[in-house]
C-alpha cells in the first residue's frame, strides 16, 4: 500500500538481470534495451510493452503519476489510454526516455508533439525532453514553412482533440495564412522592382497543396488568409482547385440525400460557397456548385446565393452552365429546375433597380441597360427553353412563365421562341387545346423573320388562330413592301419597338439619282422574288382553303372570323393572279405618268 519513489524504482530496475530482446510482444523487431529484464508492462490500446520503470517515469511525469499513486509499491503493469499516434507513437517517446536517438519528421513531428503533452515529457522533469524537442523542431521547421505547415496541419487530423488543446492547430492555421500573405506581398514588389507581368499567382506553388487538409481545417486556412488580406484572384482559384478534388470534378451523382456521401458533398458546397469573394467569380465555378447544391439538397441560403451570383453575370452564360437538374430521382418529375432558372433570370432583370442605386455601375460592361446584354439573354432563355421543351415531365405552364418573364424589348426576333414551342408541341402532342393556345401566345407573330413566317403557315402543329394571325401580318408585311416601306419589311408592322436609326455623319444626306435608281432596281428584284415565294404559298394555301372552311364551319363556332379570313385569302389570290408586279420607278417617272394620265382623261371628257 506504500508509494513507490524514485530510489525504489531504481532498485527494481537493478534487481532483476535478463536480456529482453524486444520492446512489444507482438512485434519480432530486436531492440536492445538493456541487459536487465523488464518490470513494468505498459498497455497501449491491444498492445504491451514490456519495459523499465525507472527510465520511463524518469522522464514522462504521467507514468511517475500513475505508479506513485497505485496502491500496490510492486506494481508491474500500467494501461495508458488514448495516447495520441497510439502504440507507434508510444514506441518512440519510450525510446526517447531510453535514450534511444529518434529522428523528427514532418510525418511524425505533430504525433511527437502531442503525445509528449498527454505523457507530461516535459522540462520539469528531465532537460530538453521530448515536448522541448518536438516544439523547437516545429518553430525551425514547419511555421516559417507554408508547405511543411500544410502537412504537418493534416496530420493533426487524427491527432484530435489533443492538437486543439494544445494550440498546435491555431498555430499552423495562423502561420499559414501570414505566411501566405507575405509571399504575396513579396511577389507584388519583385514584380514592380523588374516591371514583370504575373505570370503566377500564390496559389499556383503553395494552394494546390491545400485541398489535402479535411473540409475544417481547410475552412480555417481561408477565412483567416482572407482576413489578412489576400488576393480575391488567389482566392478563387484555391476554390477551384478544392472544388475540383473534393467534389470529384463537379461530377453530379443522384444520391440519397441521407447518404454519407450526399452529407459531404453537401457540407463542401456551403462551405466553399460561404468562402466565395465579393468579386465575380467565374460562372463555370458557379454553375457546377449550384448543380451540386441541387441533388444534395444544399441549404436555400447556399442556393439563393449561388443564383444570385450566375444572375448578375447570366450574359456571360451558356446553356450547359443553366441546366439545373432537378433533386428527384422518379420518373414522373421534370428533368431540370425551371424555378432556379426563373430566379436566375430575375436576378438578372432586377439589375436596373440596383443601378438606380448606384451611379458607379452604369459605366459597367455588364449594365443591362446595354441592349446588346438583354438580347443576349433572351437567346440564352430560348436556347434553354428549347432544351427543357424536351422533357416529357414539363408542365405547360412552367414553360409559359419562363418565356413570358422578359420585357417584350428583350426580344427583336421570336424565332429562337418559335423554334421552342414548336418542340413543346411537338414532343407533347395530347396537351390541351387551351394549353396550345397559351404557349402559341408567347410568341410575337410580328417579329418572326421570312423563314419562320413560311414555317408556321405550314405549321399543323399550331393553333389556328396562330396561323391566321401569321397570314394577317404576312399581308401587311406585303402591303407596306408594295407601298415602299421596304424597311419595314421584315419587322411587321410601322409602330415596331425599334425603328430604324436615322442617317448621320458622313454616310447621310442627299442622294444622288444614281444611287436612288440603283437602289430602286435592288428593292424591285427583292420585291419580286419575295411576291414569287408568296404565290407559291397562296397556291397551296387555296388548294386547302375551301376544305378547311368547310371542317372549321363544323368544329369552330366563330364563323365571322372564317368569313374574314377567306375575304383576305380572296384578295391575296386576286393580288397574286396578276400576271406580273410591275417595277418601281423614281420620283420623276411617278410624276410624269400622273400627269399623262390627267391629260388623257381630260381630253376624253
Amino acid at each position: 500500500m506504500g508509494v513507490a519513489t524514485m530510489i525504489e524504482l531504481k532498485q527494481s530496475v537493478s534487481g532483476k538481470r535478463s536480456f529482453r530482446p524486444s520492446l512489444s510482444t507482438r512485434e519480432t523487431a530486436e531492440w536492445p534495451l538493456s541487459d536487465v529484464s523488464s518490470d513494468l508492462t505498459v498497455e497501449v490500446g491491444t498492445t504491451n510493452f514490456s519495459l523499465h520503470k525507472f527510465p520511463l517515469a524518469s522522464r514522462s511525469g504521467k507514468i511517475r503519476k500513475l505508479l506513485s499513486e497505485a496502491r500496490d509499491s510492486k506494481v508491474t503493469k500500467i494501461a495508458l489510454d488514448a495516447v495520441p499516434g497510439g502504440p507507434e507513437a508510444f514506441e518512440l517517446a519510450a525510446k526517447f526516455c531510453y535514450g534511444v536517438n529518434i529522428e523528427l519528421t514532418l510525418s511524425n513531428v505533430a504525433m511527437l508533439r502531442c503525445t509528449s503533452h498527454h505523457l507530461e515529457m516535459t522540462e520539469d522533469f528531465s532537460e530538453k525532453n521530448l515536448d522541448h524537442r518536438t516544439e523547437a523542431f516545429i518553430n525551425d521547421q514547419v511555421i516559417p514553412n507554408i508547405p511543411n505547415s500544410i502537412s504537418v496541419l493534416h496530420r493533426c487530423e487524427a491527432l484530435l482533440p489533443e492538437a486543439e488543446d494544445i494550440g498546435l492547430v491555431d498555430r499552423l492555421v495562423s502561420a499559414i495564412a501570414s505566411n501566405a500573405c507575405k509571399e504575396q506581398l513579396t511577389s507584388s514588389l519583385s514584380r514592380l522592382e523588374h516591371n514583370r507581368a504575373p505570370t503566377e499567382t500564390t496559389s499556383d506553388w503553395w494552394g494546390k497543396s491545400l485541398p489535402i487538409l479535411c473540409l475544417e481545417f481547410f475552412h480555417r486556412v481561408m477565412s483567416a488568409a482572407k482576413s489578412k488580406g489576400l488576393k480575391q484572384e488567389t482566392t478563387i482559384n484555391i476554390l477551384i482547385d478544392y472544388a475540383h478534388k473534393s467534389l470529384e470534378g463537379f461530377v453530379i451523382v443522384r444520391d440519397d440525400v441521407d447518404s454519407e456521401s450526399s452529407k459531404k458533398r453537401r457540407l463542401v458546397v456551403e462551405t466553399i460557397v460561404g468562402l466565395l469573394p465579393s468579386r465575380p467569380v467565374p460562372i463555370i465555378l458557379l454553375s457546377g456548385l449550384l448543380k451540386i447544391a441541387a441533388t444534395s439538397l444544399a441549404s436555400m441560403a447556399c442556393r439563393a446565393d449561388l443564383e444570385r451570383r450566375i444572375g448578375l453575370q447570366l450574359d456571360q452564360a451558356i446553356v450547359e452552365d443553366v441546366l439545373v437538374p432537378a433533386n428527384h430521382n422518379a420518373s414522373n418529375y421534370p428533368l431540370y429546375d425551371t424555378d432556379s432558372m426563373s430566379r436566375i433570370l430575375s436576378a438578372y432583370l432586377n439589375l436596373d433597380e440596383e443601378v438606380d442605386e448606384s451611379d458607379d455601375y452604369d459605366d459597367s460592361p455588364r449594365s443591362p441597360k446595354l441592349k446588346n446584354l438583354i438580347f443576349k439573354v433572351s437567346k440564352l432563355l430560348d436556347s434553354y427553353l428549347s432544351e427543357i421543351a424536351q422533357d416529357l415531365n414539363l408542365a405547360p405552364s412552367k414553360f409559359v412563365a419562363l418565356a413570358e418573364l422578359l420585357p417584350d424589348h428583350a426580344r427583336v426576333v421570336t424565332d429562337g421562341l418559335y423554334r421552342a414551342v414548336d418542340i413543346f408541341l411537338k414532343v407533347h402532342p395530347n396537351i390541351k387545346e387551351s394549353e396550345r393556345y397559351r404557349l402559341c401566345k408567347t410568341i410575337d407573330c410580328q417579329k418572326l423573320s421570312q423563314e419562320a413566317c413560311t414555317h408556321a403557315a405550314q405549321n399543323e402543329r399550331l393553333p389556328v388562330q396562330m396561323a391566321v394571325q401569321v397570314l394577317y401580318f404576312e399581308q401587311i408585311r406585303l402591303r407596306n413592301a408594295m407601298n415602299g416601306g421596304h424597311e419595314q419589311f421584315f419587322f411587321g408592322s410601322s409602330n415596331f419597338p425599334y425603328p430604324q436609326r436615322s442617317g448621320s455623319g458622313p454616310g447621310s444626306g442627299a442622294i444622288s439619282p444614281r444611287d436612288n435608281y440603283a437602289s430602286v432596281r435592288r428593292e424591285n428584284r427583292e420585291l419580286k422574288l419575295e411576291v414569287a415565294r408568296m404565290r407559291m404559298r397562296l397556291t397551296d394555301l387555296e388548294k386547302d382553303h375551301v376544305t378547311m372552311k368547310q371542317e372549321l364551319v363544323k368544329s369552330n363556332p366563330a364563323n365571322r372570323m372564317l368569313r374574314s379570313f377567306t375575304r383576305r385569302l380572296g384578295k391575296l389570290g386576286f393580288l397574286f393572279r396578276m400576271r406580273e408586279v410591275k417595277p418601281r420607278v423614281s420620283g420623276v417617272g411617278l410624276e410624269n405618268r400622273f400627269l399623262f394620265q390627267r391629260r388623257r382623261r381630260h381630253s376624253v371628257s
